[in-house]
């Protein structure tokens, strides 16, 4: 691991112009540099340099987080560019995800308010991101949305990288692959972003802290290591950009081709497509018992909503103050 810019840049791992701060932890762990972050209360959570695992070298950050809002604890940096931001961490998590509410990266959002972040962690056993001002999540929490997300590696080293841009877009992989359920691009639907994009506010990120959060009894121990935060995606291996792939758990259309023959389309009849592996598209109908309620997994409540606030096939259910759902 490398610790200083100048020095990436000159292995040329990583360039200068992109990196606005990058840390390995080698030469120790600067807490002026890298402060511990606990807004309005800590109670139980620890933070430490530990020298028995790291990703490479032989020093990591460890953050035992305790139980509770007061046993979240983080470290991070305020030193962030003032556009799109990109971070790439390599992450050890000694737990999976329960179905509870919690965060392991937190970033103090200004477009959401004083003392407001936008969070990223888990819920329903999933990758998930939340934003504190309204309580929206990413995905939306139907079984489609949890789907397309994944859950965390456990007890292992993997690469997180994620963007947050100024325009509203969230991209997020894990060891170079794009999880579809944790990416919005703006004006975009995904089919599980609706309550992401329910609002106007654009991000503007005033720091990166890593760490643990619960809102309930969860605890967890994470490591972090090889943290580079830019203005530009650099990748797993810290150099150039790794192809784009896409994971998802569950998707209603698939679409299977060859990658090194060309895609069979209806307004050509040029293209080869080899026969035994012919494209397959699964459609699926959701059927309504009548009347004018919302579908099921529709929503059908929340603060601001002008809809339908009865279902057409299941119960409406309560999430959160801004969000309910029609649910078998």
């Amino acid at each position: 691991m490398l610790r200083q810019t100048a020095i990436l840049a000159l292995a040329g791992l990583v360039p200068a112009a992109l990196a606005q701060v990058s840390e390995g932890f080698e030469n120790g762990w600067d807490q002026s540099s890298w402060p511990t972050y606990a807004p309005d209360c800590n109670q139980g959570g620890k933070v430490s340099l530990d020298s028995s695992t790291a990703y490479s070298g032989k020093n990591s950050i460890r953050v035992d987080g305790a139980g509770g809002y007061c046993g979240h604890l983080f470290v991070g940096t305020n030193k962030v560019p003032s556009g799109d931001v990109y971070v790439r961490a390599y992450v050890k998590a000694s737990k999976a995800f329960t179905d509870s509410h919690v965060t392991f990266i937190t970033m103090p959002d200004s477009a959401q308010g004083t003392n407001k972040h936008l969070r990223i962690g888990g819920q329903s056993k999933i990758l998930m991101y939340n934003r504190e001002s309204d309580d929206a999540t990413l995905p939306d929490l139907s079984p489609n949305g949890v789907a397309a997300s994944t859950a965390l590696p456990t007890n292992q080293w993997f690469c997180f990288e994620y963007h947050v841009g100024t325009d509203g877009t969230i991209e997020t992989w894990i060891n170079g692959n794009a999880i579809a359920g944790v990416t919005s691009k703006a004006g975009q639907s995904t089919g599980y972003n609706a309550q992401w994009q329910r609002s106007t506010l654009k991000p503007s990120i005033k720091g990166v802290y890593f760490g643990w959060e619960s809102y309930g009894g969860d605890t967890n121990t994470f490591w972090y290591d090889d943290i580079v935060v830019g203005s530009s995606r650099v990748g797993c291996s810290g150099g150039s950009q790794p192809p784009a792939q896409t994971t998802t758990r569950q998707q209603t259309t698939t679409t299977r081709v060859q990658t090194t023959l060309p895609t069979r389309t209806t307004t050509t009849t040029t293209n080869r497509v080899q026969t035994t592996l012919p494209t397959r598209t699964t459609t699926t109908t959701t059927r309504s018992s009548g009347g004018g309620g919302a579908p099921l997994y529709g929503q059908c409540g929340g603060q601001g909503w002008a809809g339908a606030t009865t279902c057409a096939s299941g119960t409406c259910k309560y999430s959160n103050a801004w969000y309910s759902q029609c649910l078998p």
